[in-house]
């Protein structure tokens, strides 16, 4: 994905449409970002769920219809989301339906420089995927050996591409009519850890927790949309401070040989330590730090990790610790907030 392209199996996609006379009322409640207005049809929209504190409930996209919006989940958040979804529908009037469609339709994600061309390849009309015909955040229905499928233009990899949608029982054929170009299939890996790693993209249920406000993970639109929505009070008031009480980083394991001489790639959840004291990091709400997210960075050469970090700890260069199995290993703060480590347009690492 960083020199051609490669295809990932996303079917594990959680997705449920909402639909009925207030669907976009609904989802205009419920979303930090703005739904509703006719521009938003056609289009995904990357939103999050806030709870009544104003802190990071879900992270999803939201595929506007034009009778419909449909909910595009990760697999462990999906029916959690569900049954929120009809709650707040029920709890508040709204005269929705709610169904779960995860086991109607699949998802394959196409990625790299060569998505393009390679796309093209297979599609029925391959001027539609050109730039100026299909800018990103987009969906249009595309044909491939004779199915129909909605193409969403987003990446979570860094790198262009789309997420084709279709039917089921669509999904092998189109899957062997793209393998039949010799584009690799990847691991999901790589697009749930590794490359969205590089490219400082957060994890639901990893890195987004109602443990953190939207502030914190430095995923806050610019603007407050005008539309009142769940959380939305707390979330203004969480805007108005000097500064975050914490903020996430992304932190580089700068030697990761462990006291017998053997490289080590850490996985799961470490204590972030001041190197001086060795205690592990905590901010002025009185929450640790511990890595939220650790894989090896391939196109870094490092482990990477994201952690959140009280605001005096969160500066480019701090060095830090953690600890893994009983051994030490330090790291420095590569980044604070959303800074991609890889820059996929160069392909080359940020200086």
């Amino acid at each position: 994905m960083s020199e051609d392209c490669g295809i990932i199996n996303l079917s594990h996609f959680a997705m449920l449409d909402v639909e009925g006379p207030d669907h976009v009322a609904l989802m205009e409640w419920l979303c930090a970002a703005r739904i509703g207005g006719d521009a938003n049809i056609g289009k995904g929209i990357y939103t999050h769920f806030l709870d009544e504190n104003g802190m990071v409930r879900a992270d999803l996209t939201v595929m506007r219809m034009a009778d419909r919006c449909r909910v595009v989940d990760g697999a462990d958040a999906g029916r959690r989301d569900f049954h929120y979804i009809r709650r707040v529908a029920w709890d508040k009037g709204y005269d929705v339906t709610v169904t779960d469609v995860t086991e109607t339709y699949v998802t394959i994600g196409i990625w790299g420089p060569n998505a393009r061309s390679t796309l093209q390849r297979v599609v029925e009309d391959p001027s539609g995927l050109s730039p100026e015909n299909f800018p990103f955040a987009v969906i249009k229905p595309i044909r491939i050996a004779g199915r129909n499928l909605a193409a969403f233009r987003i990446s979570y990899v860094g790198e262009q591409g789309w997420e084709l949608h279709m039917r089921y029982e669509d999904g092998l054929v189109v899957w062997d009519t793209l393998r039949s170009t010799g584009v690799m299939p990847v691991g999901v890996e790589t697009y749930a850890n590794t490359r969205r790693m590089e490219k400082s993209l957060r994890l639901q249920n990893a890195d987004l927790l109602t443990e953190y406000n939207l502030l914190e993970a430095d995923l806050a639109r610019p603007k407050v949309k005008e539309a009142d929505f769940c959380g939305k009070a707390k979330h203004l008031e969480h805007r108005a401070r000097a500064h975050q009480p914490a903020m996430l980083c992304t932190l580089l394991m700068s030697d990761n040989v462990d006291s017998k001489g053997v490289a080590r790639y850490p996985v799961g959840t470490l204590p972030v330590m001041d190197p001086q004291t060795g205690e592990t990091l905590v901010d002025e709400l009185g929450r640790r730090s511990f890595t939220t997210s650790i894989a090896y960075g391939p196109s870094i050469g490092k482990n990477i990790a994201l952690a959140y970090l009280p605001w005096t700890y969160a500066r480019e260069g701090r060095e830090l610790v953690v600890e893994y199995f009983g051994e030490i290993y330090p790291v420095e703060v590569a980044a604070v907030g959303y800074k991609p480590l890889y820059d996929p347009e160069n392909r080359k690492p940020r200086s």
